[in-house]
């Protein structure tokens, strides 16, 4: 790698921590500098870009756990879930192209701009602990999320963000949290996978890995400390989901 590459990556990952923390969909970013300006190929790209997700999850859920918007025994049920899921879903990757998958995801990024941006104060507004449903009868959904995140991965933080604060009416902030946990945690088997099959560029996704940390930890201190971190976070997502429409129709 050049030097000019190793700083488009580091500041690239940067961005995409904060997004990813945030909102969501931060990829999008990282994979174009893996394969446009690295030059990787789409299935190398793809296993080194799980270097920088891990690394970013590791540094933001520190961050989440610390200042209290993190609760694991609780949440444990829904970690578990989506990390089944998830594991079925990497099998169903390995055996079955997600080509076909690419108008499916459109047609949901634009669903999911009306989801958001009918009643926003559904998405800011926190509901007692009391009043939330029994995340029980939820389970399904996110093991369903899970298999998604496994097999496709793309959007995976902005369905779950919309299933834990409109279905579990969870605040945005804690949803961010538990996303962080959820995809860090099958992460894990994911670049485990792809290591052994020899599909990881190290030097590449380990530049990626120290901006995509840096901006993880910054945008998880922001969003648990920040008064109004539920206000920009809603507005960040309403803004990368209109990013992603636009990017699928006309680019």
């Amino acid at each position: 790698m050049e030097t000019y590459q190793y700083i488009i990556a580091i500041f690239g990952g940067l961005l995409a921590g904060i997004i990813n923390t945030l909102a969501g969909n931060g990829s999008a970013i990282t994979l174009t500098i893996l394969m446009e300006v690295i030059g990787l190929p789409p299935n190398v790209a793809n296993g080194t870009n799980r270097i920088g997700v891990l690394s970013q999850g590791v540094f933001s859920v520190s961050a989440f756990y610390k200042n209290g918007k993190l609760h694991l025994k609780r949440d444990a049920p829904i970690i578990i879930s989506v990390f089944l899921g998830a594991i079925l879903g990497l099998w169903a990757a390995l055996t079955v192209g997600n080509d076909d998958f690419k108008f499916i995801f459109s047609i949901l990024m634009v669903l999911m701009l009306f989801v958001i941006l009918v009643k926003p104060k559904r998405w800011i507004k926190e509901v007692a602990i009391e009043k939330r449903p029994n995340i029980y009868y939820l389970l399904p959904v996110f093991f369903i999320l899970g298999f998604y995140g496994g097999f496709i991965q793309m959007g995976m933080g902005i369905f779950f963000l919309a299933a834990s604060v409109l279905l579990a009416r969870y605040p945005i902030v804690e949803s961010n949290g538990l996303k962080i946990v959820c995809i860090a945690l099958y992460s894990i088997v994911v670049l485990s996978m792809f290591a052994y099959h020899g599909l990881i560029a190290w030097q590449a996704g380990l530049a990626l890995a120290i901006g995509q940390s840096a901006g993880g930890w910054i945008a998880a201190n922001f969003a648990t400390q920040h008064p109004k971190a539920n206000i920009v976070t809603y507005w960040l997502l309403v803004i990368i989901v209109i990013g992603a429409i636009i990017k699928l129709f006309f680019f």
